[in-house]
């Protein structure tokens, strides 16, 4: 199996099962001399571990301390510009729960299809198709996040849930969004019927339904004109990123798929957000407005109510698409430094 590489200059290599021994990412590409912050790697983290935010009811009860251990490339607190190794251990994996879809793979998952393709598979837990893959994705980004950090100060990435089910965010919800602390919010979604969102989740997942959802990702600052012509523009590396991600069936950008209905001399001379911070594929430097939908989880009816599940992934996605976001802005930043003399 290929293809479990990220990043053309900041590029990453995850590995590790949903109930094999650990999961782990290399980092190769990292520059020498930034600082390794090991508490923003574990608040990371635990923002990623379910019921990080008072959000126990409504996501999976699989509880990981997800603890992790730097093998290599850190020295002294700063990053020696050689590979970074990460790795954490699975401590409540329940392979008993999964035996009998060896044989019967569950309906709307990968199980089949991974298993058709290569041959064999690891049918515990989904495997390296499951979710907790993501948590290789999380130590990557907090590793770019900390470059960034240094080379760009000012940039912040901020996630969020904007619909969830029958559930959206007013316009009046939007305002000063990079103000509120979304992880205050049990479902991440901020608004006054956050607990209302939180309850139909709570109640969907002891019937064994699930539901679908939007998430936003919003970049305050960042750098100007990341993004390389024609096959590596900004947004085509950022929806790469996004729709890597399990349960991904979408993807938008500024006004996204509205803008077909406006017309030229109403887009083109109106407001730049309806360019979502992005044009000619590169950063403009204002902000940049993300979004991507998901599907309703898989895991159904009587598989949801034997295993341990989330009812919407767009919550704990939160954390993963924010990780994908460091990552691309932090490859293309070092892309940037050799665009020319």
């Amino acid at each position: 199996m290929s293809a479990s590489q990220f990043g053309s200059r900041f590029v990453i290599t995850s590995f590790g099962e949903s109930h094999g021994a650990a999961l782990g990412v290399v980092i190769d590409g990292c520059p020498a001399g930034v600082r390794f912050d090991e508490g923003l790697l574990k608040k990371e983290l635990e923002r990623r571990r379910p019921g990080s935010h008072g959000s126990g009811q409504i996501v999976s009860g699989r509880q990981e301390a997800d603890a992790p251990e730097v093998l290599s490339g850190v020295f002294e607190e700063k990053t020696l510009g050689t590979p970074i190794a990460i790795v954490v251990r699975n401590q409540d994996a329940r392979s008993q729960d999964y035996k009998d879809i060896k044989n019967s793979p569950r309906a709307g998952h990968a199980d089949d299809m991974w298993k058709n393709k290569f041959g064999h598979s690891d049918h515990r837990g989904g495997g390296r198709s499951s979710g907790r893959e993501t948590v290789s994705r999380v130590m990557a980004g907090a590793v770019a996040q900390m470059l960034l950090h240094e080379t760009s100060p000012k940039t912040r990435v901020i996630g969020y849930a904007s619909q969830i089910g029958p559930f959206s965010l007013t316009p009046d919800e939007r305002v000063q969004l990079s103000s509120k602390n979304i992880d205050s919010f049990q479902a991440r979604f901020p608004s006054s019927r956050d607990s209302e969102v939180a309850s139909l989740l709570q109640s969907a997942q002891q019937s064994g339904d699930s539901y679908g959802g939007v998430a936003e990702i919003l970049i305050e600052n960042p750098p100007a004109y990341l993004g390389q012509p024609v096959f590596h523009k900004l947004k085509s590396d950022l929806a790469q990123a996004f729709l890597s991600v399990g349960a991904t069936n979408g993807f938008e950008l500024g006004l996204g798929f509205d803008a077909a209905e406006v017309k030229g001399t109403a887009f083109h001379q109106g407001s730049q957000e309806a360019y979502g911070g992005i044009r000619g594929g590169l950063s403009t430097g204002e902000s940049i407005l993300l979004k991507v939908s998901f599907k309703p989880t898989s895991s159904i009816l009587d598989v949801a109510k034997k295993g341990r599940h989330d009812p919407c992934i767009v919550t704990r996605a939160i954390p993963v698409l924010e990780a994908m976001t460091w990552l691309v802005l932090a490859d293309h930043w070092l892309w940037s430094k050799t665009d020319h003399i």
